[in-house]
């Protein structure tokens, strides 16, 4: 069933993290942080199924190299802040319909990540991550990291702060409203270019960005285990905390089921089998796996699929350097071989279904 995710976090400063290191993360290579000396090689990851830059459409017929490339564009946008409090990049994590196919959803993120960009004017990084293959892992987890300056790009570099990051004053004096009604924006068109997707795709499933009482649906929210009691048991450890969150959520889930069954009096059944059967036949169905033996056996084979595409364009490429807009590294990317190293790939978002 497709599920409605979207989360969104910043780095920078105050956190101690790096733009350049979180790019490099998200799309599988290997960066030079030029302003801390640190290297950041994820090279070897396998997951990554698709990555681009998108800029604004206005500069549709320029050629900005300078942006195209992951590693400029991260160190610019470095080096592009001063303050240390400064916020560097901003990130919105999405969960992608596993109803859809890889090209499908492919093009989901594209879309909404192009419409990001015409609105705020950043440069936006996308990267399309497989499920992870590792013990306990959920084969559903398609999922998208929309990673974003926090100043404008240009044909030269970047500019000015987006509307996005401004506070609410400098937002007044603009005559927009406060930020959080950007964000209020953002999760609906997430919601609505999924289901319009789902839709063109032919698959009955639906998502909403509006929480359950808003809905009128009754039932619990899905179980939320924090971060640090997900990697523990990912690592093999045993985690009170999870366990304790899960025990709870049983219980309420049971309770819930209890009380709804004392109110509600039996579902009425169809008056004849004609008429059941107009019922279904009225319904778009999807013809994607349910079952999740059926997902994790497609997924493993998109991935192979996608990596022998990936071999054959590599080979026929041999010679002529790669596409800037899969991330070219520079030639200082590989030099100081005395700068620290972050290698990985030690972890990957997971999304609870």
């Amino acid at each position: 069933m497709a599920v409605y995710f979207l989360n969104m976090k910043t780095f920078g400063r105050s956190n101690g993290s790096s733009a350049v290191g979180a790019s490099a993360y998200r799309a599988g290579e290997r960066f030079r942080d030029e302003r801390t000396g640190r290297m950041y090689d994820h090279s070897e990851r396998q997951d990554v199924m698709y990555k681009e830059i998108l800029l604004p459409g206005k500069f549709a017929d320029d050629e900005i190299v300078w942006a195209k490339d992951r590693a400029t564009l991260w160190n610019a946008a470095e080096a592009a802040e001063t303050r240390k409090n400064a916020r560097v990049a901003r990130e919105y994590l999405v969960a992608l319909p596993v109803e859809l196919s890889p090209r499908q959803r492919i093009e989901l993120v594209r879309g909404f990540s192009q419409e990001l960009s015409d609105r705020y004017g950043f440069a936006m990084d996308i990267a399309v991550h497989a499920p992870r293959d590792f013990p306990g892992s959920d084969p559903r987890n398609f999922h998208g990291h929309l990673l974003a300056t926090t100043r404008e790009a240009n044909i030269d570099g970047l500019g000015a702060k987006t509307t996005l990051d401004m506070n609410d004053a400098r937002r007044r004096e603009l005559g927009l409203k406060p930020a959080v009604y950007e964000w209020l924006h953002v999760r609906e068109r997430w919601a609505t270019v999924t289901n319009e997707a789902l839709e063109e795709a032919r698959v009955a499933a639906r998502v909403d960005h509006r929480s359950l009482q808003a809905q009128h649906v009754d039932r619990e929210p899905r179980l939320q285990i924090p971060r640090a009691a997900f990697e523990m048991e990912r690592q093999g450890y045993r985690s009170v905390v999870a366990e304790r969150l899960r025990e709870e959520y049983e219980n309420r889930v049971r309770a819930r089921a209890e009380k709804s069954a004392a109110a509600e009096p039996a579902a009425a059944e169809p008056a004849d089998a004609e008429s059941a059967a107009a019922d279904s036949a009225a319904k778009i169905v999807s013809t994607r796996p349910q079952s999740l033996e059926e997902i994790r056996r497609e997924a493993r084979e998109s991935w192979l699929r996608f990596k022998e595409s990936r071999s054959q364009n590599e080979s026929q490429g041999q010679g002529k350097g790669k596409g800037p807009s899969q991330g070219h590294l520079p030639s200082q990317g590989r030099a100081g071989a005395a700068a620290p190293v972050e290698r990985g790939p030690a972890r990957d978002d997971g999304l609870a279904y």
